[in-house]
């Protein structure tokens, strides 16, 4: 297990920015019911862990991607961190919408992309990556060649892993699910009594909780 993706999950783990409660689960958008609850809109408020993000992301993009053209971020949790990351690598920045504005260009990409710019994407985390996804093909649209996305936390599910190749955007994390649990497992967030609990919903999240 890498050093720095259990440093990330620690780090989320104390600032709170991961919520377990199986006993009560949480109500995604989805409508999935789900044990756990990510927010990672609490880094921003935290300088040293939002450093350690950005320098991370960094890192990975440069390992993996070199120097893209361009960096994305997904509106709107990772707007803020996608816009640091490419101050830190000094490149141009555009962001996604969800949808298109309903007035004035109706914009769904902004900023400036030119055509077969390469960009790698940042997001906030994965899910289903169906948003992710969406996100990936509005900037194809506008003429970017998405070379991959980096998100601080994905869930790991199966399908959006399968989602993801199909669509040919390689994703890397800067950390996931497996390196959390265990973390707050051995960090004291976690009891030990839920790992099943935890491993159950990751394999069915669809249908978990309504069984």
């Amino acid at each position: 297990m890498e050093k720095f993706e259990r440093k990330i999950a620690k780090s989320l783990l104390q600032i709170n920015a991961i919520k377990f409660n199986p006993a009560n689960p949480f109500l995604w958008s989805s409508g999935w019911k789900s044990p756990i609850y990510c927010d990672n809109r609490k880094i921003l408020s935290f300088p040293s862990i939002r450093d350690e993000v950005r320098k991370n992301f960094v890192k990975s993009i440069e390992k993996n991607y070199k120097q893209p053209d361009v960096i994305a971020g997904v509106a709107t949790g990772a707007i803020a961190l996608g816009a640091l990351t490419a101050d830190a690598m000094e490149l141009p920045f555009v962001y996604v919408r969800s949808s298109a504005k309903k007035h004035g260009l109706e914009n769904k990409v902004e900023g400036v992309i030119k055509p077969g710019q390469s960009v790698v994407v940042i997001e906030d985390l994965v899910s289903t990556g169906r948003s992710s996804l969406n996100a990936v093909q509005a900037l194809r649209e506008a003429g970017g060649k998405v070379t991959g996305m980096g998100a601080i936390f994905s869930y790991g599910f199966s399908h959006a892993q399968e989602n993801f190749k199909k669509n040919d955007c390689p994703l890397f994390t800067l950390t996931n699910y497996s390196t959390l649990i265990k973390v707050a497992i051995e960090e004291g967030f976690l009891d030990e009594k839920y790992t099943q609990t935890l491993q159950e919903w990751r394999k069915e999240p669809e249908t978990w909780g309504q069984k």
